[in-house]
């Protein structure tokens, strides 16, 4: 049994969840759920980032300490997940112990290394994206006559401080040589070829302590620093999986972790230079995507249009913002989120397409033959077309998936759906039944059934409630769909005659 690790980025406690941190979060989903269909040991981590001096503030700002702040946010993140049907193997906080002994340990590993040393730090610093900038790069981005930050746009400032520092400018070369040699390494194309540059533009050593606040893991033996909290927060991929009692976890390295693209330089820059360091496998992707906006506008709290989770889902079922996130934009793009594009994605691809082709098929299969699947006779050119049209998919599908190309997934799993509608019309089930012809309807009608049960095999992952309704409406019982396999239930011709199926219900009425 091959082993299967996917991450989403750890989400900061100063805000509660939005549509990004959603978006991520189903795309791991489905990854991880297509690879247990595949058989795999699959552990699918996600979790919160509790430290720093922005979440201090934060909490400052509402009276409150910042384990406070940390245990409300992190008490939506938890109710939130099993409503958007999300099936994280664990949930990592940043202030648990476990965590904060796997912290302390990647510093002595960089520390024994030799990849650690003390100076003394005076540049401009970002609290918001809890970055540091010299005053040649803020030149440069032509930030430096407002001292704004060139990622944000917000106030940087100047820090003077005693500092341990990480020598990340010795691993310039072999991070450059690493994603030169591992093309997959960094996707997609254009963010690999952003981090390539920014490489090949010179490392400079990372100040990686801070002694001006004190919400954060402390430094192993100096305890009056505090960590940075991007070492921090990087090593959960390795904390949640038992590190340092497992000194190189069974499911490591990752698979892919997916991040927003707006974090990609801590992935794809300070991660691996780290994990050099320390002698430790990198992971074998890092995939950044884009960001949304919402009816053509960026989303802000002072715009009104921040899309929050709970609302979403007081309009809209959980499969269906699953499916329209992942079909609506190539991963890795940005894209916009319009109300109306989800409902016409919805009518014309999951109502009249999926929808219409179970109603359809199981309300002939009932009308014709008391929904019981009978003898079939000789098959037609017609019939094998579909075939392997079918099959052609499953495979298509998994390539597709692998390189996390949902919508294209999505798209081939169309392909066959629209496929399956046309052979309706030219079959004409119900002019067969009009002629005495059994032996072809049986035929007919027993290929939209199996064509429909391995459609709902492929769109398992994206839509795991709605697809255990059709499948249960398939096999005529409720059905366990979290022990299903590929291997087991992906063949076709795996329903018999004499088989029965219900009789239809909508599982995806027209949304008007």
């Amino acid at each position: 049994m091959g082993k299967y690790y996917v991450t989403t980025p750890i989400y900061y406690v100063n805000d509660e969840p939005h549509l990004g941190h959603i978006y991520t979060t189903i795309a791991a989903d489905v990854l991880a759920r297509n690879k247990r269909l595949c058989g795999e040991d699959v552990f699918f981590l996600t979790g919160v980032d509790e430290h720093g001096q922005k979440v201090e503030q934060a909490a400052q700002a509402r009276g409150i300490e910042p384990i406070e702040l940390a245990n409300q946010v992190v008490a939506r993140y938890e109710s939130l997940w099993p409503e958007l049907s999300i099936s994280n193997n664990d949930f990592i906080r940043t202030s648990s112990e476990r965590h904060k002994k796997g912290v302390q340990a990647m510093w002595r590993r960089l520390e024994n290394a030799g990849s650690i040393y003390k100076d003394f730090y005076e540049d401009w610093y970002c609290v918001p994206c809890e970055s540091y900038w010299t005053e040649t790069q803020l030149k440069d981005a032509e930030c430096w006559d407002d001292k704004h930050c060139p990622d944000c746009k917000r106030a940087v400032e100047k820090i003077q401080e005693e500092s341990y520092f990480f020598r990340l400018s010795a691993f310039q070369d072999l991070l450059a040589e690493h994603i030169k040699a591992n093309p997959d390494f960094i996707m997609p194309a254009s963010r690999r070829n952003e981090v390539l540059s920014f490489v090949e533009g010179g490392l400079r050593d990372l100040s990686v302590s801070r002694t001006t606040f004190s919400w954060g893991v402390p430094v192993p033996g100096d305890e009056k620093h505090v960590i940075y909290v991007w070492i921090d927060a990087l090593t959960n991929y390795l904390s949640g999986l038992g590190f340092p009692d497992q000194e190189l976890p069974e499911h490591w390295p990752a698979d892919v972790h997916l991040i927003g693209k707006d974090i990609l330089r801590f992935h794809a820059v300070y991660w691996p230079a780290m994990l050099m360091a320390a002698n430790l496998p990198l992971p074998k992707r890092i995939y950044a995507h884009g960001w949304w906006t919402v009816e053509g506008e960026k989303m802000s709290k002072s715009k009104g249009n921040a899309l929050r989770p709970a609302d979403l889902l007081a309009e809209y079922d959980a499969d269906v913002l699953r499916y329209f996130l992942l079909r609506e934009v190539p991963f890795g793009h940005d894209g916009d989120f319009s109300f109306t594009a989800l409902k016409q994605r919805y009518n014309s691809e999951l109502a009249n397409d999926v929808g219409n082709l179970l109603n359809r098929s199981l309300a002939m299969l009932n009308k014709y033959r008391d929904g019981v699947l009978g003898e079939m006779g000789e098959e037609t050119e017609s019939d094998r077309a579909l075939i392997a049209d079918v099959k052609a998919m499953q495979s298509e599908v998994a390539e597709a998936l692998d390189r996390q190309a949902f919508h294209l997934a999505i798209e081939r799993i169309s392909v066959v759906v629209r496929h399956g509608n046309r052979y309706v019309e030219e079959n004409a089930p119900w002019a067969l039944a009009k002629q005495g012809d059994d032996a072809r309807l049986n035929s007919v009608l027993y290929h939209l059934v199996e064509t429909l049960r391995l459609v709902a095999l492929q769109l398992l992952p994206f839509m795991p409630t709605k697809m255990q309704q059709m499948l249960s409406q398939i096999y005529n019982q409720e059905v366990a769909t979290e022990n299903f396999l590929y291997a087991e239930q992906g063949g076709w011709g795996l329903l018999k005659t004499g088989h029965q199926c219900a009789k239809p219900t909508p599982i995806f009425p027209r949304m008007e």
